[in-house]
């Protein structure tokens, strides 16, 4: 955004001062200023924008389009009877809606999943960068709040690095401490904390596990499409999924992964967890027997070792010949026991895995916590305790899965607030 002069008068007051420029600042802010309003955003970043452009891989996953609104609302948990007027007022449909009729077709693909039908995040905040540009909006950049003043229930200033700024209403959308490299460390909830509301404290939420085993972090890189994973607590077992799983450096992510750290840390604070995969999910044991014999029948002079990546998925033999230590790979295909080989039918149908625990907030997707919508009023997503306080997006404390569920309540809670201020 060209940089525009802002009046070094600190007592100029604005219409409205939004605190952050990611997705729902930038949304509340181009819905504020195209009623006319006097927009100032203070963001700490060198641009705005910075998460919503690497989100979904900087493909940005804009919204989840699931047509049914009790399903859609049910995977934010016991933020969903919160959400019910919210999504009245600016839902799925109206995220369509709004970006397509500025330009930016959206796409459904897998899962429901959304995208920009060119794929780029940049794309989504060039959208709304452009009505922030259109409206006149000043955005400060490389401005740090460092605190909020308020005088008989009301916000009267921001402090900054650059200065104090005034305003009539004020936007709180400075985003929670999931990607903390562009600028979300979770000073809105420190700041929050300060202003008397109750503040559930961030925990990661949607993040990557870690495994201990070496052999998982030796494939890193390697994704798996279709694959079931079984969780247990102690020995028993407690839940499944089947999906795509990502190997990393420390473990196993994806979206599949992603979406059960939270049933993954509820079992960790009750006893140990393991984990079992099963790379042929849609096939019996005996089936999976079957097959593999006929691999050995046409391969009996060839050593064990060279044929495995015969009978694994692309991308995991080196991983597999790490685990297999009950038999020589050297030996000949025609020697290998029918013991034997049945244990390597029972590994490809649950290779063992055991869990060390979840990653930190650093390598997080979306983390909880914020404030209590208790203390909302979401018609208007105005603070019960100040009349002119709005607050947005990652700041309120709603759970919710990888899919599209966490932009979706950044665009219905900027949207609201744009229209409310």
């Amino acid at each position: 955004m060209p940089k525009t002069k802002i009046n070094k008068n600190q007592n100029t007051t604005w219409d409205v001062i939004i605190m952050g420029g990611g997705a729902s600042g930038l949304m509340a802010g181009a819905v504020a200023s195209a009623r006319g309003l006097s927009v100032l955003i203070l963001d700490k970043n060198k641009t705005a924008g910075e998460k919503l452009k690497i989100t979904g891989g900087g493909r940005c996953n804009i919204t989840n389009n699931e047509p049914d609104i009790h399903k859609m609302l049910r995977v934010y948990g016991e933020g969903a009877p919160y959400l019910y007027s919210p999504f009245s007022i600016f839902g799925v449909k109206d995220t369509f809606k709004y970006f397509e009729s500025r330009g930016l077709p959206l796409v459904t693909q897998a899962r429901n999943r959304v995208f920009p039908a060119t794929e780029k995040a940049s794309d989504v905040f060039d959208v709304l960068h452009k009505e922030l540009i259109k409206n006149k909006v000043v955005l400060k950049q490389n401005c740090t709040i460092t605190g909020i003043n308020h005088h008989d229930g009301k916000i009267v200033s921001v402090e900054t690095n650059q200065g104090n700024f005034f305003a009539k209403s004020f936007v709180l959308a400075t985003g929670g401490m999931s990607h903390p490299e562009t600028g979300s460390t979770g000073d809105g909830f420190r700041f929050l904390k300060e202003l008397g509301h109750t503040v559930q404290d961030p925990t990661p939420d949607i993040v990557p596990v870690a495994i201990h085993e070496d052999w998982v972090k030796n494939l890193a890189g390697v994704s798996l499409s279709f694959m079931k994973i079984t969780f247990f607590l102690d020995g028993k077992k407690q839940f499944s999924k089947t999906g795509k799983i990502l190997f990393t450096h420390f473990g196993i992510s994806g979206p599949l992964i992603l979406n059960s750290a939270k049933s993954i840390k509820g079992l960790l604070d009750k006893g140990d967890v393991t984990a079992q995969i099963d790379l042929y999910p849609d096939t019996t044991i005996g089936d999976l027997e079957k097959r593999i014999v006929k691999v050995f029948d046409a391969n009996k002079n060839k050593i064990l070792k060279t044929i495995i990546k015969e009978i694994v998925p692309d991308g995991i033999t080196n991983a597999l010949l790490e685990i297999i230590d009950f038999i020589d790979l050297e030996t000949k295909v025609h020697s290998v026991k029918k013991e034997e080989r049945r244990k390597i039918i029972d590994l490809l149908k649950a290779l063992p895995l055991s869990v060390d625990g979840l990653m930190g907030v650093d390598r997080a997707v979306v983390v909880d916590g914020g404030v209590s919508l208790k203390e909302i009023d979401m018609k208007t997503m105005c603070s019960k305790l100040y009349e002119n306080l709005f607050i947005t997006g990652d700041l309120l404390h709603i759970n919710r899965n990888s899919g599209g569920y966490s932009l979706q309540i950044c665009w219905t809670t900027g949207y609201i607030a744009g229209i409310s201020v």
